[in-house]
Parts: C-alpha cells; sequence; structure tokens
C-alpha cells in the first residue's frame, strides 16, 4: 500500500505543451490559404460585360490585367473623365504597353513566358477604338495570347 500525505495539498501537474507548435503550424497555413490579398488598386472603373460563352483560364499566375476604363470617383479630379489604361498600380499610355508586357515576362520562369496570356479587363462603356490600340501594342510586344474579361449572363438576341 502506498502512503498517504497527511497535509491534503496536491500539486497540479504541468500543462503539456508539446503538440503546441503543429497547432500553431496549422492556424498558420490554414490562414494563408483562405486568405487573398489585393494585387491591384483599382484606378479605373470596370463594369465588364456580360457574355454567353465563358472560359476560364487554367493558370491564373500566366495571366496578366490591363484595366480599361473610366477613372473612379477617387482619381477623376487628378485626371478626368477621359478612359484610362490602367497597368499594375499606375495609370499609363498604350505606348508604355510594350515595356509592361516586357517586364512581366522577365518576371515569370523562362519555360512559362511564351504561355503568358493578357486579359483585358474593360468597362462596357469603353470605345473599341482604345481596345484596337491596346491590342496593337500588345501585337507589337509579341503578346498573342489575348482574352477578355466577362461576366456570366449574356443575352443571346
Amino acid at each position: 500500500m502506498g502512503k498517504f500525505n497527511g497535509d491534503g495539498k496536491r500539486e497540479m501537474p504541468e500543462l503539456n505543451t508539446s503538440s503546441l507548435p503543429d497547432l500553431v503550424f496549422a492556424f498558420l497555413f490554414f490562414i494563408m490559404m483562405v486568405t487573398s490579398m489585393r494585387e491591384v488598386t483599382m484606378m479605373v472603373k470596370v463594369t465588364t460585360p456580360n457574355a454567353t460563352e465563358l472560359q476560364k483560364l487554367e493558370k491564373k499566375s500566366l495571366v496578366t490585367f490591363i484595366y480599361v476604363g473610366e477613372p473612379t470617383q477617387q482619381y477623376r479630379a487628378k485626371m478626368g473623365s477621359e478612359t484610362r489604361i490602367q497597368l499594375n498600380d499606375q495609370i499609363s499610355d498604350v505606348d508604355e504597353i510594350q515595356d509592361y508586357i516586357a517586364q512581366e515576362k522577365s518576371s515569370m520562369k523562362e519555360d512559362e513566358a511564351p504561355f503568358m496570356t493578357v486579359s483585358i479587363k474593360a468597362d462596357v462603356d469603353t470605345k473599341m477604338g482604345i481596345i484596337s490600340d491596346v491590342k496593337q501594342a500588345l501585337r507589337e510586344a509579341y503578346a498573342l495570347k489575348i482574352s477578355y474579361s466577362a461576366r456570366s449572363g449574356g443575352n443571346t438576341e
């Protein structure tokens, strides 16, 4: 038989923290997977047109976006209400598109650069003249895979 202590005090056992790093890592991994980071500050208003035949792009890492539209209310005082082209976080001209494409291609892996797709996100009210100018600049930059961003729900009339 064991001996009993007569004073009646019990010691509190220590908390086992050996699995704590695993839990912290799992929580961090979960947060990293569900959090999306905003990549571009929108300076132009883009309401994509409706379309009936849509196709999702396979590798989003190979997609480079060009935004075309009127400046948002926040930037309208500085830039006016004329249609503008946005490349990353800056308003640009058509002649800057070639340098932008070259920079984007150089930031990709060498074997992935030929598969780069340029997605034009243009506002519904954008005139085709600017879109044609953008397409011509993309041809001169040898960016021949072009897609147009649209949302589902177009009319077939």
